[in-house]
């Protein structure tokens, strides 16, 4: 039996100008771990069970994405496990998941004994196929990997497997393959920010005016933020800034920020030290890229 759901197209956005100073650029930081799933561009999920069996309920299933169902899958950072999600549109849903055992790569082979994923033990795959309101409590199995390609972020561009599950250590098993293909994975986030050697410390409200550039290697809004840090006179003057600019690829874009005294004594004339965090969300991979810089900078009146 078939059932279809569209393919919903990722949807991205560019805006933004460009500026080349002569600045200094920036690391690329990788920055939180949560795996994003991604629509699988051509797939299939079938699977069949037993008399007796709770989760087929002794029935075959097959899904494709060539029949319009859906299908989505991830992979978590470390590449020790790999979820897939089916949505057909009159309602039907299930759920595989393998996983290597602790510590090992989810990699090409023959895994026996597992036991029901995420609470398999260290030793041993983790396996479930769930779905529709039905899951085992407990399970047994084995399953296959022919083939697996990552890319990064929970990227999976290939997966072919085989499976079969047991629930409450019963004989009658579900046993079924998935096969996932998808695009070569996109290019992570590159993002640079710099910091400008000059700047403004105004004499009418004390605030001081710094700048520099962004640039990245697809269209994202940038969050530059951090500190501007001053010694004069034995005061110690800070203050805090954050602007939001729009980076296109190709040339630098310029950033500019007016940062305010936390105290009463304000910005002068001098050298100040400028710390500058950029912060952007990949829309491919729905994580943030920061980057960071610090440069000191010389402020005149302005």
């Amino acid at each position: 039996m078939t059932f279809s759901l569209p393919n919903r197209p990722l949807a991205r956005s560019a805006a933004g100008v460009g500026l080349a100073l002569a600045l200094a650029a920036g690391t690329t930081l990788l920055t939180g771990s949560a795996a994003h799933a991604q629509t699988v561009t051509s797939g299939s999920l079938a699977f069949s069970g037993d008399p007796g069996d709770w989760i087929s309920g002794g029935q075959s299933y097959s899904y494709s994405t060539a029949g319009q169902d859906r299908l989505d899958v991830t992979a978590n950072p470390e590449h020790t496990a790999i979820s897939v999600s089916l949505s057909g549109a009159h309602g039907d849903w299930w759920y595989l998941d393998l996983a290597a055992p602790e510590g090992q790569t989810l990699q090409a082979g023959t895994y026996t004994g597992a036991t029901r994923s995420p609470f398999n033990g260290p030793a041993e795959p983790g396996l479930s196929l769930s779905g529709d309101g039905r899951g085992c409590n407990t399970l047994t199995g084995s399953f296959t990997i022919t083939d697996v390609v990552y890319g990064p972020n929970g990227y999976v561009q290939t997966l072919d497997a085989a499976f079969e599950q047991h629930c409450e250590g019963g004989s009658a098993a579900a046993r079924g393959e998935v096969h996932l293909s998808n695009p070569a994975p996109p290019a992570e986030l590159a993002l640079g920010v710099g910091v400008a050697v000059d700047g403004t410390a105004s004499t009418l409200n004390g605030n001081a005016t710094v700048h520099g550039t962004v640039t990245c290697n697809k269209p994202v809004a940038v969050n530059v933020s951090n500190r501007v840090t001053q010694v004069s006179h034995r005061a110690l003057i800070r203050g805090s800034y954050g602007t939001t600019v729009n980076c296109t690829p190709g040339a630098p874009v310029a950033w500019s920020a007016t940062v305010a005294p936390e105290g009463a004594v304000p910005f002068q004339k001098g050298d100040v030290e400028v710390a500058s965090t950029a912060t952007a969300l990949d829309p491919d991979y729905q994580v943030n890229v920061t980057a960071t810089k610090t440069v000191a900078v010389h402020l005149t009146k302005g």
